[in-house]
């Protein structure tokens, strides 16, 4: 038991009664608890009580047994979290810190401790760094933008070594898909001498030894695996890579993976390697073969032979006392249209709970049924406690792109509140089509952002004319249900496709059981087309290469080359690439380019033909491969386009990103504050908020930390009023999650400043921050 000393009870009450915020630490608490944190756990209402009884010339024993019994509860915690040794914070994926020495009271001395350059930013490209580092014996682990893994002394920013994947490979380098995102690492010790980093660049996942920076050769092939094998499936000539940290279970190395959105995907089943040797030691289909749970939710039956996707690409969460692990999954391919794929679909857009040990399934819970939005589970669910009816329970908190919050209890997946099937449209202009009657809603909380855009919703900050455009394009789309699936004539995706939540996930504090999530309220356009898949009987390569264009590429790049969402424009491609280097880069992919390799030689010069306008080329008559092709689509779309003004501001009212508290006791929504400001609009008198990529930390100081925005700030809130406390202008946006950790000390804020997102600058440093040092 826990004891707390007459004196310490003094201090306590004299800090009560006269709201002094002193900063006398509890040495008999765990974790270290100040004054201001006792203070910061008492509600009003009790103060006002403790107040009355102190205040009187009696101070009796029950004033001191109150307070003794309101210090024991602050202090009681199970768990302490006071390191980073796991992407996303722990196990439980909650961002949660219970280190105190940064607070309310100090945060706004925070200061720049050091800044580490990676050295190898493509502004050209519009690199990222979306990296969350961890913390290992005084060690930081992280990843540059072009996929180098560095370790550095993580109070000095000191570097140690670093890992170019580009040096295990032999061969044409170019044709390594190098430039995709890693959002963290993993570190596996056998308690001993062997200690172990796991990240994925291209299509390996390596195994690194963590105390030299090379890789370990009893893993796989020489410290790597190639993602494509194990996979049950041909998939060697598709795109398969893992932006997330695999996660770590006893000797088990467990990973998803991030595939093609379009039609020609492999399927995103989850594996698990063993942590030594990288042998695969089960694998759980997220597409389900015959006899395996989900596989009647399938109308054809050979889907799981060539339909892709379902893919856990956000990572997972793991409950490691009862090696629960809990997978989000992703759309199945092709993201909006389902013709080929008729069914519910499960796995994909389910959170499954898995046997960590085995792979099996224990329960799951599809949020969307059929989907054709591309509103995939973006991020794992936060592992949470919550109290209801006078029991304490173990719950699950899944947010999703659509603005809900879902709970569910975590061994049974009972929901902790009624889930309601409600009729949604079942009218598509797309042959083929079939959608689902009815989709789930949680009964509470209520949603997190808006979900719909009325014409009162349209910006106001827009000039007259471009307000009447916009009215007027609005008018013309599907556009006044959230489920209206895409269409010849437009629909605005709204939530987005970007969300809701996005893939940094919520953030949750274990001491007051508080809910964080940040959100984008942003629209998107969405319009189908026919698309003509079959040669002509007589075609040259400029119509072969428009009719491949179209089926391969128009997706991303739009219809006439102008670029879409992230995706850059093809317009002048000419003036960069020769053929050559085109048909390298259709054969090797870069960032969220995907590699054509399923495309033969013809294929690919057809297209780099018409996007390159060879006018010599493109007369030439082309010779068609005749193929079976069951991933043909009779659709695709024009692009992924934001709903914006011809001026490029979007076509919504602000705000266009926020940051919301929930109270899993009640269901309720405590705040809401807008995130981070758009200055285009000097109009405004209050913040427009911005989207936002990366997840906030929480911590036992009163705080939460987070970047994410467009506007390049840091920012830190009172976790329990949302009041904004302090801000800092960092040298590129932070589309990252903060990590905090603590040394000889001294307590540590640390954040990846990579920018390239939305237009922004690139970036290629972590930055971190600590107080002052004590002179």
């Amino acid at each position: 038991m826990t004891i707390v000393t007459n004196a310490a009870i003094g201090n306590i009450t004299r800090a009560v009664t006269n709201k002094e915020l002193l900063s006398l630490n509890h040495k008999n608490c765990h974790p270290p608890l100040s004054l201001l944190r006792m203070y910061e756990y008492l509600t009003a209402p009790v103060l006002k009580s403790i107040k009355a009884i102190t205040s009187s010339s009696s101070k009796n024993i029950l004033a001191i047994l109150s307070i003794s019994l309101l210090v024991l509860s602050a202090c009681k915690q199970k768990k302490a979290y006071t390191g980073w040794a796991t992407a996303k914070g722990s196990a439980e994926a909650i961002h949660y810190s219970s280190l105190t020495e940064i607070d309310t009271t100090n945060v706004t001395q925070l200061e720049v401790s050091w800044e580490y350059h990676t050295g190898d930013a493509d502004t050209v490209h519009h690199s990222q760094i979306q990296c969350n580092p961890i913390v290992i014996d005084g060690i930081l682990y992280g990843t540059s933008p072009q996929m180098k893994l560095f370790a550095i002394d993580a109070a000095s920013g000191k570097e140690k070594w670093v890992f170019n994947p580009f040096d295990t490979l032999a061969g044409n380098k170019v044709a390594f898909f190098i430039m995709n995102n890693s959002r963290g690492v993993a570190y596996w010790t056998d308690g001993a001498e062997d200690k172990r980093i796991y990240y994925t660049a291209g299509s390996q996942l390596y195994c690194i030894n963590a105390a030299n920076g090379k890789p370990v050769a009893t893993f796989g092939d020489s410290g790597r695996l190639d993602l494509h094998d194990g996979l049950d499936r041909d998939v060697k000539d598709l795109f398969v890579t893992s932006t997330s940290a695999p996660t770590i279970y006893k000797d088990l190395l467990i990973t998803g993976t991030r595939v093609d959105e379009g039609p020609a995907a492999a399927p995103g089943h989850i594996r698990a390697f063993d942590v030594r040797t990288g042998k695969r030691r089960w694998i759980f289909h997220t597409i389900p073969y015959p006899g395996e749970p989900g596989f009647e939710s399938w109308e054809d039956t050979t889907a799981y032979k060539f339909i892709g996707g379902a893919n856990a690409w956000s990572g997972f969460s793991l409950d490691v006392e009862r090696g629960i692990l809990f997978a989000p999954i992703g759309s199945a391919s092709y993201d909006f249209y389902g013709g080929k794929r008729l069914g519910n679909n499960l796995f994909a857009n389910s959170l499954l709970a898995l046997d960590a040990g085995t792979g099996k399934r224990l329960w799951h819970f599809q949020q969307i049924h059929h989907d054709v939005w591309d509103r995939d589970l973006s991020s794992p669910p936060a592992l949470v406690q919550l109290k209801k009816e006078g029991k304490t329970i173990d719950a699950v908190a899944l947010t999703t792109k659509s603005g809900f919050v879902f709970l569910f209890e975590r061994e049974t997946g009972k929901s902790i509140y009624p889930i309601e099937e409600r009729p949604v449209p079942t009218t598509s202009d797309l042959t083929g089509e079939k959608l689902s009657p009815t989709q789930p809603y949680p009964t509470k909380p209520s949603p997190f952002m808006r979900q719909s855009m009325t014409e009162g919703d349209i910006n106001l900050f827009l000039s007259d004319s471009s307000y009447a455009d916009i009215k007027t394009r609005r008018a013309s789309y599907k556009n006044d249900n959230m489920w209206h699936p895409p269409s010849l004539q437009g629909t605005i995706m709204f939530p987005g496709l970007d969300g809701g939540s996005e893939w940094g996930g919520p953030s949750y504090d274990p001491e007051t059981n508080m809910l964080y999530v940040n959100a984008n309220e942003m629209p998107w356009l969405i319009t189908s087309i026919a698309v003509k898949n079959k040669a002509a009987a007589k075609e040259n390569y400029g119509q072969a290469g428009m009719r491949l264009y179209q089926s391969n590429c128009m997706t991303c790049h739009g219809r006439e080359q102008q670029g879409s969402g992230n995706f850059p424009a093809l317009t002048g491609a000419e003036k960069k690439y020769s053929l050559a280097a085109f048909d390298a880069l259709l054969q090797s992919g870069r960032r969220m380019m995907p590699a054509f390799k399923q495309l033969n030689t013809g294929e690919r010069e057809a297209i780099a033909s018409f996007v390159l306008n060879e006018t010599a080329l493109k007369n030439k008559p082309f010779v068609a491969t005749i193929k079976d092709d069951p991933t043909s689509l009779p659709y695709s779309i024009t692009g992924y386009h934001k709903f914006l003004s011809k001026e490029g501001y979007p076509a919504i009212s602000p705000p266009w990103g926020t940051l919301n508290a929930l109270d899993l006791n009640t269901g309720e929504w405590i705040w809401k504050k807008t995130l981070g400001n758009d200055t285009s609009f000097k109009k405004a008198k209050a913040p427009t908020g911005t989207e936002n990529y990366g997840a906030s930390v929480v911590t036992a100081g009163g705080l939460l930390f987070i970047g994410a925005t467009k506007d390049g700030k840091f920012r830190a809130f009172n976790k329990r009023t949302g009041t904004l406390l302090w801000e800092y202008n960092l040298p590129a946006p932070a589309y990252a999650t903060p990590a905090v950790y603590e040394l000889a000390g001294r307590q540590y804020i640390v954040i990846a400043c990579g920018g390239g997102k939305m237009g922004t600058k690139s970036g290629d440093s972590y930055v971190a921050f600590a107080l002052p040092h004590e002179k």
